[in-house]
């Protein structure tokens, strides 16, 4: 009969591996009485890798210097057997080379003897809280995937629980079989590489995903980069080169920064969705291809075709499949779930331990608008990560940076300033609406474009946050 799983204890054993029996007796009572009572001990570390090579473990606590097996090669034993359950290592030696080569290795963190049986306990507790969140996480992302999709996993880099988002995941299922290019549309910052990528796995197509910005790019360079040349094409050719769609073979090549591309080469890559097929510089017959293409831009297309600075025809050929990518302030139930991922990354290319975000962050975070949108909520957070000295991840640089990039409040009194349209010299038409109704709408875009922050409303309003306050208790007044 299974038995019962206590209060606190996790459900798979915690392996606890040392080969002074003493100290492994101690470890076992004070996880015993902190509630963790499904252990697995040994005191000999042939045995202590046996049962991590055959036995699920929810984590292992082991001593680094043991005879027979190291804590080293049971840490690289665990990585192989055990991915995703945190080790923790234990030891008398205090260097920062030993420390680096354990996290390294895979170490969730790295305590020195002698250790307090609180501390173990403590360390072990919050080792288990991550194991669980992350159980959390990953089962909610499954949940919000599953019933819409049939292969979440394409879209596993894409961090959302946006509605909208996942409808895109949807129609990305749809179209990615075919052989048509997809147009992606959306800000700076957006993902728009991360959603190619998501339609190149989400193809089955069985060649490389081949990306590049084609910003910049004259007419002869575009040509050599995207279709090669052959040895002698021109001066300094001395010898061949394959282009990016010869390596897209079987596979995709995703363009970035199409509305800058010179309409030269616009042609040039209107015969290759066409007739699919290329010629490289040097050669005289054409090279058929099987690529997919997929293009992005932050451009409005519609207005540079009215400039004559890109190709309708173009535009037609590769609108077969648009999508188009939501801002991040359009999305803004992702910034925690964006955040705590950044901050994950942060900690760990700076080799530091996570720090806990502050429940006040994602309001903070909802009252800016990210004009560069997901990559600059990364570089905010990351700039926060390096800065921080304690367990709790500080607001002062986000409210700095929030605030710095806003500007000046208006001064009290002073009335907020907006671009009027030229057609509007009779905004209200010929009868003037009440002044009462007139405040209340202007109240209600304020608190809509502030996401209910009434500080930052006031600040759009001119006034103070104790007069917003009076007057959304007293509207009527």
């Amino acid at each position: 009969m299974a038995t019962p799983n206590p209060a606190g204890s996790p459900a798979l054993p915690v392996l606890v591996a040392d080969d002074e029996e003493p100290i492994a007796s101690g470890y076992r009572m004070a996880l015993t009485r902190g509630g963790i009572t499904r252990l697995i001990c040994h005191t000999d570390s042939r045995e202590a890798l046996t049962t991590i090579q055959t036995q699920p473990l929810s984590l292992m606590l082991l001593d680094l210097n043991m005879p027979f097996v190291s804590g080293e090669k049971l840490l690289e034993a665990a990585a192989q057997h055990q991915p995703g359950v945190p080790a923790i290592v234990v030891t008398g030696k205090d260097t920062v080379e030993s420390v680096v080569h354990c996290v390294r290795q895979g170490a969730y963190d790295y305590l020195v003897k002698p250790v307090t049986a609180d501390r173990i306990v403590t360390t072990v507790r919050n080792a288990l809280q991550v194991v669980e969140l992350r159980r959390q996480n990953q089962q909610l992302r499954e949940q919000l995937l599953a019933p819409h999709l049939k292969h979440p996993e394409f879209f596993a880099d894409i961090l959302t629980a946006d509605t909208a988002m996942r409808s895109i995941f949807g129609y990305i299922e749809a179209v990615a079989p075919t052989s048509n290019p997809v147009l992606l549309t959306g800000e700076t910052g957006v993902g728009k590489e991360l959603v190619a990528r998501a339609i190149h796995r989400a193809s089955g197509r069985t060649g490389q995903f081949v990306a590049v910005n084609i910003a910049g790019l004259d007419d002869t360079m575009f040509s050599d980069t995207l279709f090669g040349h052959r040895r002698g094409a021109f001066t300094g050719a001395e010898g061949p080169r394959q282009g990016l769609i010869a390596q897209a073979l079987h596979g995709t090549l995703f363009l970035d920064e199409i509305g800058d591309l010179p309409v030269v080469s616009q042609v040039k890559l209107l015969r290759l969705l066409q007739e699919l097929e290329y010629t490289p510089l040097g050669q005289d017959r054409p090279t058929k291809t099987d690529a997919r293409v997929i293009v992005a831009t932050n451009a409005d297309l519609a207005r540079l075709q009215d400039a004559g600075r890109f190709r309708p025809d173009l535009y037609y050929r590769l609108s077969t499949h648009r999508i188009h990518i939501p801002p991040l302030r359009q999305r803004r139930g992702d910034l925690g779930l964006l955040a705590e991922h950044f901050m994950d990354a942060a900690a760990r290319q700076l080799n530091r331990k996570k720090p806990t975000a502050p429940k006040e962050l994602t309001a903070l975070l909802a009252t800016y608008n990210f004009p560069g949108n997901v990559r600059e909520l990364e570089s905010i957070v990351t700039d926060a990560v390096s800065r921080h000295t304690s367990h709790i991840l500080s607001l002062k640089s986000f409210a700095d940076y929030i605030g710095a990039m806003a500007g000046p409040p208006p001064a009290p009194g002073a009335a907020a300033t907006a671009p009027v349209a030229e057609n509007t010299t009779e905004p209200f038409g010929a009868t003037l609406p009440p002044f009462k109704d007139v405040k209340r709408l202007l109240v209600e875009e304020a608190m809509r474009r502030a996401d209910g922050n009434r500080t930052r409303a006031a600040q759009l309003l001119g006034a103070s946050r104790q007069a917003l306050s009076w007057y959304l208790q007293h509207p009527e007044a």
